[in-house]
């Protein structure tokens, strides 16, 4: 599962070839939340309210390269790091 970035604590990654729809991963401590790339609607799990807030703020920053990586882990091709959020 590649890390695609890192901030606050908050790691993000996708894995390759994964189930639709688009979507990426968040993890920040124990807590894990799934996150459409689309609609940045919560698939499954929570995040803390802070880092759930930091989460869809980068995501809307970076939801271009959110779509190229979905699109680079679906060809299993190497997928890009992605700004953090500072």
């Amino acid at each position: 599962m590649p890390q695609i970035s890192r901030f606050f604590g908050i790691l993000i990654y996708m894995y390759f070839n994964d189930h639709a729809p688009a979507h990426f991963h968040a993890e920040y401590g124990e807590h894990e939340a799934v996150y459409t790339i689309e609609t940045l609607e919560v698939l499954r799990g929570e995040l803390p309210r802070r880092a759930h807030s930091m989460v869809v703020e980068w995501a809307t920053l970076y939801r271009n390269e959110l779509r190229d990586n979905w699109s680079r882990a679906r060809e299993m091709q190497s997928l890009e790091n992605i700004d953090p959020l500072e």
